[in-house]
């Protein structure tokens, strides 16, 4: 079996979008089609992004057919662990490989996704930005005991997937602190599932994003974000830039307009600002994207990692 891909990356955290190869998933809508994706295809998912072909900080973007008018395609995106309702590097990263393959023109286009469709426009300059979908502040000063960091107090936020946003005072967001982030935040989701703290409807969350003073002089704020797994973003995260920047607005932190700049642990940048319609928070990120290789993965049937390893 042959799967075509591009790899790109957004602000550092990379994205393969699949782009021939993969079996016609069914269903009317983006959520039917993921539903089909994980009963069915799941395996392709695993061949796709895990070890040996890929590793824990890669996220695949499916590309299917659009299914509202207008659109130039559908995007289902997925990690070593499962799958996403929402990915702002991801969806930055489709749409720097729609105009690699010349499928699109600088100027604005719409994607469906599980979580709804968004619009993304390519600039001249060759920055995207994406109009995300609403986001919202489920819950403020939300506290959750954390065994070996004591009581940790954040805030439950929507932006995209369900993310905690909080502060860990004492633990800089710098590279060099990596594996204590991960640890620290890895603790801090194990503990709101067994504490039953959830979004709004009780879904799991499966984000924790950390925020501290910047290191760039252009940025307002740096963050450290785990996503689900093992993996943490390499870009400030689009999904949690919006979550974050609800969480401000709820907090009478951040106005409408108002540009906010993200900074990631790797020292890359999204620039975020919310608008209001119709009582509903829409977050816009802009980032740029670069296409990094093309390639075909090959499963070949003698291969008993063909389907990647069972370890994530």
């Amino acid at each position: 079996m042959r799967l075509e891909v591009l790899d790109s990356h957004t602000e550092g955290e990379p994205t393969r979008t699949v782009v021939g190869g993969w079996p016609v998933l069914r269903g009317a809508t983006l959520p039917e089609r993921l539903e089909d994706q994980r009963t069915h295809w799941d395996h392709l998912r695993c061949a796709l992004l895990r070890e040996p072909r890929g590793h824990d900080g890669l996220v695949g973007a499916i590309l299917t057919d659009p299914v509202s008018p207008g659109a130039a395609t559908g995007a289902i995106f997925c990690n070593d662990v499962g799958y996403l309702g929402m990915c702002g590097h991801g969806t930055i990263g489709v749409v720097r490989t729609l105009a690699h393959l010349a499928r699109i023109e600088p100027g604005p286009l719409r994607i469906d996704t599980p979580a709804g469709t968004v619009a993304a426009t390519l600039h001249p300059d060759g920055a995207i930005s994406v109009e995300n979908v609403p986001a919202f502040c489920a819950a403020r000063d939300v506290a959750v005991d954390v065994p070996g960091l004591g009581r940790v107090v954040g805030d439950v936020a929507y932006g995209g997937n369900w993310f905690f946003l909080t502060a860990l005072p004492g633990v800089p967001l710098v590279p060099a602190a990596i594996a204590e982030l991960l640890a620290a935040t890895t603790a801090i989701r194990t503990a709101l599932a067994e504490a039953g703290i959830g979004g709004s409807d009780g879904e799991p969350i499966d984000h924790v994003e950390l925020s501290g003073p910047p290191a760039r002089s252009d940025a307002d704020a740096r963050n450290f974000v785990l996503c689900p797994g093992r993996a943490y973003d390499r870009s400030p995260c689009g999904t949690g830039t919006s979550a974050a920047m609800a969480a401000r607005h709820a907090r009478g932190q951040l106005g409408i307009a108002v540009p906010w700049r993200q900074e990631s642990i790797t020292g890359s940048l999204f620039e975020g600002v919310l608008a209001q319609c119709e009582g509903l928070l829409i977050p816009t990120i802009r980032g740029r994207a670069y296409v990094t290789a093309e390639a075909t993965l090959l499963l070949d049937p003698a291969d008993p990692l063909r389907y990647g390893s069972a370890d994530a």
